[in-house]
């Protein structure tokens, strides 16, 4: 396995995961299959993956000529694990891994357009199904494009970049990747040290993949899917996402008393804890690992162990969630 494809934090989502003989585990994003081979190599188990992006089947076939028998990758969406693994028979496992956002496969080939760092078409999508990211800068209205570099990117100049890709689709389409980052620093200074297109380029993705609504519901498919005593870890690389698992396995740690006091007391009232949290904050990666991969620098993992108690109701399906 090349560097460029080295799993984040491997070596602490394997403590913790703690592989067993006979145990079932999922990856919920397959990817080039870094975590699946290393839980395969750990114990005499079975692993289910699952990936949206059609790329990962030459990777799952190839671990399955090492691996025969013992893993199988699902082509879907982490968010649905639950009804993918009901359709072949599975509705309990003994441990969940999800390496969120893009991986270094996608950022890597040009013709994806995950990255600014070469040029190529401007498409973003992971499944390589829907509305592209030259589809949203091009067809959405002005006050969209800002709030969804708003609230997805964290960007503070998210309306003069609006407005600037408004003004440049006018005269032609913006259709490749480095069409679309010269157009966002020519319109903000640089002013950091990361690139000025880096935020826009993360929304825009996020956006595209509808990427925070399938973290929820990735979340609430591994509390269902997990037997007692299953482990769930999740390495999440900027701070929408560790937000979000944060605020998940807290809610899901401590339970949640009856609304009222006034109320009688009902045990429909009351939701026990469905998690353990394993590790108090977030895991962050080693210096040494930061050094040999860069890609770890800004990784979060936080893990939690299911209990025995039911799962809290899931998220609601969000009617404009977009990908495929």
């Amino acid at each position: 396995m090349s560097a460029a494809h080295t799993p984040v934090m491997l070596s602490q989502v394997l403590e913790i995961l703690a592989p067993r003989d006979g145990g079932i585990y999922v990856d919920g994003t397959f990817g080039a299959g870094g975590y699946s081979r290393a839980i395969l190599d750990a114990a005499r188990c079975t692993i289910w993956g699952i990936d949206r992006d059609p790329g990962s089947e030459m990777f799952a076939a190839d671990l399955g000529q090492h691996y025969p028998g013992r893993v199988t990758v699902l082509r879907g969406r982490y968010g649905d694990m639950k009804d993918l693994l009901s359709d072949v028979g599975v509705d309990k496992v003994d441990g969940v891994a999800l390496d969120l956002g893009v991986s270094s496969m996608q950022l890597d080939d040009p013709s994806r357009g995950f990255s600014f760092s070469a040029d190529g078409p401007l498409d973003m999508r992971m499944s390589r199904k829907g509305m592209t990211a030259a589809d949203v800068v091009n067809e959405l209205a002005e006050q969209e494009l800002a709030d969804i570099l708003y609230r997805l990117g964290d960007e503070r100049a998210s309306r003069r970049i609006a407005r600037a890709i408004v003004k440049a689709r006018s005269v032609t389409p913006i259709t490749r990747t480095f069409q679309l980052a010269d157009l966002v620093r020519s319109t903000i200074p640089r002013t950091a040290r990361i690139d000025p297109a880096t935020r826009t380029f993360q929304a825009l993705r996020i956006y595209v993949n509808d990427e925070l609504e399938e973290l929820d519901k990735g979340l609430s498919a591994a509390e269902e899917l997990l037997a007692p005593g299953g482990r769930l870890c999740v390495v999440s690389f900027h701070s929408l996402e560790d937000g979000r698992v944060k605020d998940f396995l807290r809610t899901r740690s401590e339970g949640a008393a009856r609304p009222s006091r006034h109320r009688p007391y009902q045990m429909m009232d009351v939701r026990l804890p469905s998690f353990r949290l394993l590790r108090r904050g977030a895991v962050k990666p080693t210096a040494d690992e930061v050094s040999d991969n860069p890609r770890a620098r800004s990784a979060r993992l936080r893990a939690a162990e299911r209990t025995a108690a039911p799962a809290w109701p899931g998220p609601r399906e969000n009617p404009d969630s977009r990908a495929a």
